[in-house]
């Protein structure tokens, strides 16, 4: 018996259009980084990145659930003595409203190598307005 070995796409990879209005960012997050990791593909293979490409608009519209938009606290840290630094959600939506998305999807993937890769094909943007309508991506409806 062989093992089926998919092959890595690499430019013929899908586009796929997501809409994040009053969408969970939790529960949206799992499914942008099992899009991303290829998990939704009968080929699926851990090793092998076979994900398509994924735009998000609409990020300034995600939902938070409960008291998380005062309470939820994002931690970065300078590497130097007193150089943690906190910032609330509500902060990160008012200056940029992407990134939220970004980082509660590159928290889902895999820590290593590939998934490094696989988050540079997230594009996150604040309106609905993108530049990727020369790729043709396919509206993607989720749950």
């Amino acid at each position: 018996m062989k093992s089926f070995l998919p092959k890595d796409p690499c430019e013929s990879r899908d586009w796929v259009i997501v809409d994040a209005e009053n969408k969970v960012l939790g529960r949206f997050a799992v499914q942008i980084a099992n899009i991303l990791r290829g998990k939704d593909k009968p080929t699926f293979s851990p090793q092998v990145d076979t994900g398509c490409f994924v735009v998000v608009v609409n990020a300034e519209k995600i939902k938070l659930t409960g008291a998380k938009e005062q309470q939820k606290i994002y931690w970065r840290y300078s590497g130097f003595r007193g150089g943690l630094k906190g910032t609330n959600a509500s902060t990160i939506r008012a200056k940029c409203p992407d990134r939220l998305i970004s980082m509660a999807v590159k928290g889902m993937l895999p820590n290593n190598k590939l998934s490094r890769k696989m988050i540079t094909r997230l594009k996150v943007y604040a309106g609905t307005d993108h530049p990727h309508a020369a790729q043709r991506p396919k509206k993607l409806e989720l749950a």
